[in-house]
């Protein structure tokens, strides 16, 4: 004969209060028939008016919609583990939470119903944005040691009058960093222009940069200011310096040392107080030993300089990046993303990005394109950056740095430990696999 249990559904129901989490249990058809204390304060519903209700009334999750974790776990008998997603209060305040899902059995092994666990994650939020404000200089964020270097020196930058060059690949955010420079600069509230001088060609960047006088051309009928007036009191911003064409460097030469311009048809000189920023994605110092770029400009813009870093160089950044991104376009897109899964994580940990942020960025505009709730899934990122052994990344419950190595391992293995091989097929730099074994401390096999 079965022992009573010595405890009352009034001890069970005491025992659920005093947990922290939000505790509900609901039956096979997904009424509510226990509501902890916890689960009242995080919902702002009364235990009374959520017990006999359907869950997803109570909880209003748009995941209740689409992918319901107890729909999920009732179906499959696989629990919902720390899934991160919003929840709209009594009070119509959305909130994140993270939830956990299980099933209950009878005494016979038959399912009674399923219990739902779930956490209020706005204090973390809340600590995870100011965390990120300290890892952030304006719109950049990082907390790789060389860009921490350079938010620490960035402030007295911006402070001086002097002139800057950025150097870093395409993609890296030098525009970025002109124009965090020029919001904490001297004079942030002027204007602040980018020139990008490699799409303007030699015939139009002359008039484009200094401007003309009515009659200076056959089409000049009135009076353009260039972009430099444009800049008066602000800032320019000269983007791929090291494009322009010999006689366009004599000119900003005279600027530079002058601080005075002439527009094409004009004898009369103008004055600039424009602060210049100057950027290239090319070795400038190679293009002055080759003859392509004059001395003398180089000096001159080379005052202070800054030399960004490829994103395969911070790829401790690339989760950081991704969070910052998901906000930005939840916001700009009004959508309610709460993260990305392990599973994608892993794959944006392993791709190279020659495109560097930009080519992040946008694979994150992509995903948000195609996700239609509040994950954003494998198959919502760009085909191009998924790698052809996306079945193993898909297939382990490894952390993200575990999942990298044992699909590096794996690719090497194919390959027969030939790294050119391995590198082609994983489609990153020979150089940035390198780093990724040592980093990893991948071994070759005896």
């Amino acid at each position: 004969m079965k022992a009573s249990s010595p405890y009352s559904q009034a001890d069970y129901q005491e025992i659920l209060d005093s947990i922290n989490d939000g505790v509900l249990t609901v039956s096979k058809d997904h009424v509510i028939t226990s509501f902890n204390r916890a689960a009242e304060a995080i919902t702002g519903v009364p235990r009374a008016e959520a017990v006999g209700r359907k869950c997803y009334e109570v909880m209003r999750a748009e995941i209740c919609e689409s992918k319901c974790c107890l729909k999920h776990t009732m179906t499959t008998g696989e629990p919902c583990e720390n899934l991160p997603v919003y929840i709209v209060r009594a009070d119509n305040k959305r909130i994140p939470v993270s939830v956990n899902t299980s099933v209950m059995h009878d005494s016979r092994g038959r399912v009674r119903g399923m219990v739902e666990t779930f956490r209020d994650l706005s204090e973390i939020h809340n600590l995870r944005r100011e965390f990120m404000k300290k890892q952030s200089f304006e719109n950049i964020v990082s907390k790789n040691h060389k860009m921490m270097e350079l938010f620490s020196i960035l402030p007295q930058i911006a402070e001086s009058h002097s002139t800057i060059l950025i150097e870093g690949a395409s993609g890296t955010g030098k525009e970025l960093f002109a124009r965090a420079i020029h919001n904490n600069s001297f004079n942030s509230k002027g204007p602040f222009v980018a020139v990008n001088c490699c799409a303007l060609p030699d015939t139009l960047i002359e008039s484009e940069l200094f401007g003309y006088m009515a009659g200076a051309f056959t089409d000049a009928k009135k009076n353009k200011p260039g972009r430099f007036s444009q800049a008066q009191n602000g800032t320019i911003f000269l983007d791929e310096i090291g494009d322009v064409s010999p006689a366009m460097q004599v000119r900003l030469l005279r600027v530079l040392e002058n601080r005075q311009f002439e527009p094409l048809g004009s004898t009369k000189s103008i004055h600039t107080n424009a602060r210049i920023i100057a950027a290239t994605h090319q070795n400038l110092e190679d293009l002055v030993r080759r003859g392509k770029f004059r001395e003398d400009l180089y000096f001159r813009i080379n005052v202070v300089k800054l030399s960004l870093p490829v994103i395969a160089e911070r790829n401790e950044d690339i989760p950081l990046l991704v969070n910052h991104f998901i906000e930005k376009f939840n916001h700009l897109n009004g959508k309610n993303v709460v993260g990305i899964s392990r599973e994608a994580m892993a794959v944006l940990m392993l791709y190279d990005w020659p495109g560097n942020v930009r080519e992040l960025e946008n694979a994150i505009e992509h995903a948000f394109v195609l996700c239609q709730g509040d994950m954003i899934h494998l198959a919502h990122l760009p085909e191009r950056i998924i790698p052809q052994d996306a079945p193993l990344v898909m297939s382990t419950d490894l952390t993200l740095k575990e999942i990298e190595k044992r699909a590096i391992q794996a690719a090497l293995h194919r390959n027969r430990w030939r790294r050119v091989a391995t590198a082609g097929e994983l489609g990153i730099d020979k150089n940035t696999l390198r780093r990724k074994i040592h980093r990893l401390g991948i071994e070759k096999p005896v």
